[in-house]
């Protein structure tokens, strides 16, 4: 595995312009190094815990647990049926209480609040921690808790993410080594996304051979408090907090117009095109080049502007396609 880029403090000029084009993870040391939550942090685990909750506003957080016998890593049990953690409910106050006292567990519970919306759960603390990279729209989300370990996955978005407290590693990998990560199921997935069945750090690589290209092809890169990480759209990633105390806060947003999920476009894909005959397989994978990727150019060049039709591309047409679309599959 080779390091990743590494930026220091990069302004928004320089992510548009340069980070962001290269469509490569990045490293942003001390960006988030000004933030009070990180100045807290800094200088314990409890001045952490007393910033933040000066801003709790006595929601219930939902929280994973899973037992001591997964050492951390959140996935599947044995056969694949179910997940081996579970979903409980809890106020917030115990839940860094107890972060507090396993500190010295030598096997605690793995403990983990995940894709919280801050404003929902400790409103005004995300105008006080702010990344000058991205507009307010975008909202930032909490995850914490202790040393845990999380399966490679993408995400439908780009991403990104700060830390404030403790440390974590980070290994990616890029879109096009899908299948050197051995996907697992679409039905039953620890976070939306499938996951990789392949133990980064324990991989088997006898039923998992192709793994070994993507150890090769992948980047890593560990973080401290301050830095953070651009993680590009759909790059597969890992997720492992070194520490018994782990907050982080990210960013995630589109970059693009939303006519509707390219995901489930393709699950729609799965049903209706997957066990068709190879000759219509490779039929629709013409077209779909053709009028989907352009990978001839513009599709539409040759046609006048008023005959483009839904190839024009405008919200107008879209929204007409959109409209079909969902007529036909109410219909299936």
């Amino acid at each position: 595995m080779r390091p990743m880029a590494e930026y220091e403090r990069p302004g928004r000029q320089q992510f548009d312009e340069e980070i962001r084009p290269a469509a490569q993870p990045a490293v942003l040391r001390g960006l988030a190094a000004d933030w009070p939550a990180v100045q807290a942090a800094r200088e314990s685990d409890e001045a952490l815990f007393s910033y933040m909750r000066g801003f709790y506003n006595n929601q219930p957080i939902r929280a994973i647990v899973g037992e001591p016998e997964i050492e951390g890593r959140f996935f599947y049990n044995a056969d694949v049926t179910e997940l081996n953690f579970r979903p409980v409910g809890s106020p917030f106050g115990p839940f860094l209480d107890r972060l507090l006292r396993d500190r010295e567990h030598p096997r605690p519970y793995a403990m983990a609040v995940q894709s919280t919306p801050v404003p929902e759960l400790l409103p005004g603390m995300e105008l006080e921690n702010r990344i000058a990279l991205l507009g307010p729209e975008v909202v930032p989300r909490l995850w914490m808790g202790n040393a845990t370990r999380v399966a490679p996955h993408y995400d439908l978005m780009e991403n990104i993410g700060c830390v404030v407290a403790g440390k974590r590693r980070f290994t990616l990998f890029a879109p096009d080594q899908i299948a050197n990560l051995y996907p697992g199921p679409f039905e039953l997935t620890p976070a939306g996304t499938p996951v990789s069945m392949v133990d980064p750090a324990n991989p088997d690589l006898e039923r998992y051979p192709r793994f070994r290209d993507a150890l090769e092809a992948a980047q890593v890169a560990e973080l401290e408090p301050g830095d953070a990480i651009y993680i590009p759209f759909q790059w597969w990633h890992a997720v492992d907090s070194l520490t018994p105390v782990n907050l982080f806060i990210n960013y995630w947003w589109i970059g693009a117009p939303d006519f509707g999920s390219p995901y489930d476009a393709m699950l729609h894909g799965l049903l209706s095109m997957r066990n068709l005959p190879p000759e219509q397989r490779a039929a629709w994978r013409e077209l779909f080049d053709h009028y989907v990727f352009c990978a001839h150019g513009d599709p539409t060049e040759h046609l006048p502007a008023h005959a483009r039709g839904f190839l024009g591309a405008s919200p107008q047409d879209l929204g007409r396609i959109r409209a079909t679309l969902k007529q036909r599959l109410e219909e299936l």
